[in-house]
């Protein structure tokens, strides 16, 4: 009988290879981060946070995250229009894991 991960993690199905395009890539765990860390930000705000994310990158990024349930775009109907983002409940679930990697990676140097 196959193990259901027997080639991990490079099988299409295998949960951990999801979970990194979920997170992968140099921006996202940084933005996850950031708005955990301070609540509520405007775009503006968030970028500057980034220290040498572009426009064209960071609104790439936080498309893909709010596509995929982590983080939230509140649009307020004023003038001039409002846009914040925000940590969803499922990407809050997501922190302490990120927290225990970089725990374990310290202890591989």
């Amino acid at each position: 009988m196959e193990q259901p991960h027997e080639n991990c993690p490079c099988m299409e199905t295998c949960p951990l290879n999801r979970a990194m395009a979920l997170i992968g890539g140099k921006w996202k765990m940084q933005i996850l981060c950031a708005l955990s860390n301070n609540g509520a930000l405007r775009y503006n705000r968030l970028k500057r946070s980034l220290d040498g994310v572009s426009n064209t990158v960071l609104a790439s990024a936080l498309r893909e995250l709010e596509r995929d349930g982590l983080v939230v775009r509140r649009e307020y109907l004023e003038v001039p229009v409002r846009v914040e983002y925000t940590v969803t409940e499922h990407g809050a679930a997501l922190l302490p894991i990120l927290d225990a990697l970089g725990d374990w990676s310290q202890s591989v140097s």
